[in-house]
């Protein structure tokens, strides 16, 4: 029996779901790769479907997502806009002939099978359900043909659940999705797990970090929250939710799940969230790598001064800070956005 799908109330102009689905007989055959080509998907088509990730969670065989659905805008985008909208997806290889298809709608004077074109594709857009049949489907296509499979990948249609977008569920969802990987021991620390929202915006990638701050808001009953204010109270928030204090105890004398130890949750408290620089640097090697300088603001700027022709005529300044270690003088001269842990 197939569940309902639950709406926010009238009065909430977005929708917060829990959206989650494993793989069928829960088997764990999603690999590194595996779990990036689903993150960029779910990123590309979230972009596409005007949908927006909170935080998320890339297990081996099942995954969490935690997302916002605002309601359809007044006005909704014409044509072009939503020709441009479908170009930006991977693989747009009918882009072409979608453009020639409404030149033929406006070429024949059929005003009405234009509006029908445009239609169906407004109703891909600010859905729950249509963004998960495209970010399953897509990947399941994707997966089967890598793998030379066949058949269903998902052990189901995805489930989904509606949380309260503005009190203390929003923020105890969140800190569930993120401690998914310390549940299931595979690391310690949420920040080491590469494929979840936390480590995400710790490594300073813009959508992360807005999802963050979004939940962080509502931790705080603050607007305008910066990141790293973000980045330190959802740690110590992350930390508290996992404290190993409140697990059950088996047989073993240990917790039935991972958690983390409450030395390590009084230590986060009493650094107010900050990760000590040996961890920090460890979530951005690529930085030592890709940064092309590296150093204090005044040696960033001065090399950028040096070499000026090097980069854009728009570069108006040539340091760009570690998300984070800015505050120990340190710096590059470029902010990475995608990759940064590559």
């Amino acid at each position: 029996m197939r569940r309902p799908r639950l709406l926010a109330p009238d009065d909430q102009p977005t929708a917060v779901y829990h959206c989650y689905s494993r793989i069928v007989d829960r088997r764990p055959i999603l690999h590194e790769a595996d779990k990036e080509l689903f993150r960029s998907l779910m990123v590309e088509l979230a972009e596409f479907c005007q949908v927006r990730i909170l935080t998320f969670c890339i297990m081996s065989n099942h995954f969490h997502i935690l997302l916002e659905v605002p309601r359809p805008p007044e006005h909704l985008p014409g044509v072009e806009e939503t020709l441009e909208a479908l170009a930006k997806l991977s693989g747009a290889k009918e882009i072409g002939a979608l453009r020639q298809q409404v030149a033929a709608f406006r070429a024949a004077g059929d005003g009405a099978a234009e509006t029908l074109w445009l239609s169906r594709y407004h109703a891909r857009r600010w859905s729950l359900s249509n963004y998960m049949k495209l970010l399953k489907q897509r990947f399941s296509a994707m997966y089967n043909r890598k793998a030379k499979r066949k058949g269903t990948l998902w052990e189901e249609r995805f489930r989904s659940v509606l949380v309260e977008g503005e009190g203390r569920a929003l923020v105890t969802m969140a800190a569930y999705i993120d401690l998914n990987p310390v549940r299931a021991r595979m690391v310690e620390d949420p920040k080491d797990y590469r494929w979840c929202g936390y480590r995400e915006a710790v490594t300073g990638h813009p959508g992360a970090l807005e999802g963050i701050k979004r939940v962080v808001e509502v931790l705080l009953r603050a607007e305008g929250v910066g990141a790293e204010e973000s980045l330190r109270s959802y740690r110590k928030h992350l930390f508290v939710e996992g404290d190993e204090v409140g697990e059950s105890i088996g047989e073993d004398l240990q917790t039935v799940r991972g958690a983390i130890s409450h030395e390590a949750v009084l230590k986060v408290l009493a650094e107010g969230g900050q990760i000590s620089t040996g961890n920090y640097l460890r979530c951005r090697v690529r930085y030592f790598c890709d940064g092309a300088i590296f150093g204090t603001r005044d040696f960033v700027e001065k090399i950028f001064r040096r070499c000026r022709d090097r980069f854009g005529s728009r570069r108006k300044t040539g340091a760009r800070p570690l998300r984070g270690m800015a505050e120990r003088g340190l710096f590059t001269a470029r902010a990475l956005r995608v990759d940064v842990f590559g």
